[in-house]
């Protein structure tokens, strides 16, 4: 049917392709072949509602929006399109539905695996983590030593473990009232006899080496550090005190169970020593026993660490103090 009025402009100032509700004719049917029956002419009631689809399919071809503006004449607005497969998705399916991925394989791998030996690979991890950390904790933290004497009582009893902090006297200096760990470097302990050596010695010794177990070699020394680089330390004034450049100590930390022997000494700490006493006084030989060797003093480099906690036994867990009370009162040493 041919149009009856002519074509509008476009508001937007293009021609609108415009599809009007004419029947599209269709193909001639082939001739049929010789001898096959003639096909039957098309009903009215057919060719009438196929003009109605064909009216329908018309309007909405024309209604339709068109996402990208208006289109030229004659052309048909494009819907969404998909995006074509890769090579591999049309051969295998998706990534992820690919049986040789690494996902499956480990799937595939864990299936053939006992339950009792993936529990013996996650607690082989565990020990081997806590072994390292261990290691490092020691190495640059923390390191554990035993208390095998009464020198320090009631501060430390004998048997106690105690954690000592490596970072102390480098790179946190050192300060009067710490409680320190040092190595035996000037003789004052007599030589360690020779341990008899077991089966699982070697267990032991390695337990010791990352810092699971406890230093028991004693070979080390735990004392109170009384005296820093250039102090002036005396005893005693005329009240039974030590004092400091000058300044009485009142100790707190002393064993109280007895009353300290007098001892009397003066002496001024040299450059890169310190001055170290037991707080069971009657009971330490520290470096009041010692003078006649490098003049009692303990060389900082000898120093392993400051004493932070009690680890062990449970019920003595506790954090050491140093009593800065005890040396708010002393002055700088003269010349500094």
């Amino acid at each position: 049917m041919p149009e009856t009025e002519p074509r509008t402009p476009d508001p937007q100032g293009q021609d609108r392709f415009r599809v009007t509700a004419s029947a599209i004719p269709a193909d001639e049917p082939a001739d049929p072949p010789a001898g096959a029956p003639a096909p039957a002419p098309a009903s009215q009631d057919d060719s009438a509602g196929a003009q109605r689809a064909d009216r329908i399919q018309a309007a909405r071809i024309e209604s339709s929006p068109t996402a990208a503006g208006p289109t030229a004449p004659g052309s048909i607005p494009a819907g969404p399109t998909t995006p074509e497969p890769t090579g591999r998705e049309r051969a295998d399916g998706p990534a992820h539905a690919d049986p040789t991925s690494r996902r499956a394989r480990k799937a595939k791998a864990r299936e053939g695996r006992s339950p009792l030996f993936l529990w013996l690979k996650e607690v082989a991890t565990v020990v081997v983590v806590a072994i390292v950390l261990s290691f490092l904790i020691k190495t640059f933290l923390f390191r554990a030593f035993y208390i095998p004497s009464e020198s320090m009582v009631n501060t430390l009893d004998v048997n106690d473990r105690i954690f000592v902090n490596l970072l102390v006297p480098e790179p946190m200096a050192l300060q009067r009232g710490d409680v320190v760990v040092f190595r035996d470097s000037q003789g004052w302990l007599a030589p360690a006899a020779p341990k008899a050596k077991g089966p699982f010695t070697w267990v032991q010794d390695g337990l010791t080496f990352v810092g699971l177990l406890p230093d028991n070699s004693e070979q080390h020394l735990v004392k109170r550090v009384i005296g820093l680089p250039g102090d002036h330390v005396v005893c005693c004034d005329a009240g039974g005190q030590l004092t400091v450049n000058g300044a009485p100590l009142d100790e707190k930390y002393i064993n109280a169970a007895e009353i300290p022997q007098v001892r009397d000494f003066d002496v001024v700490v040299p450059a890169g020593k310190v001055w170290v006493m037991g707080d069971n006084r009657n009971h330490s030989a520290d470096s009041r026993a010692h003078m006649d060797t490098n003049g009692g003093f303990v060389n900082e480099s000898d120093i392993e660490g400051k004493a932070a906690v009690i680890a062990w036994p449970l019920n003595r867990m506790s954090a050491l103090d140093n009593y800065p009370d005890v040396f708010r009162s002393v002055p700088a040493p003269s010349g500094k």
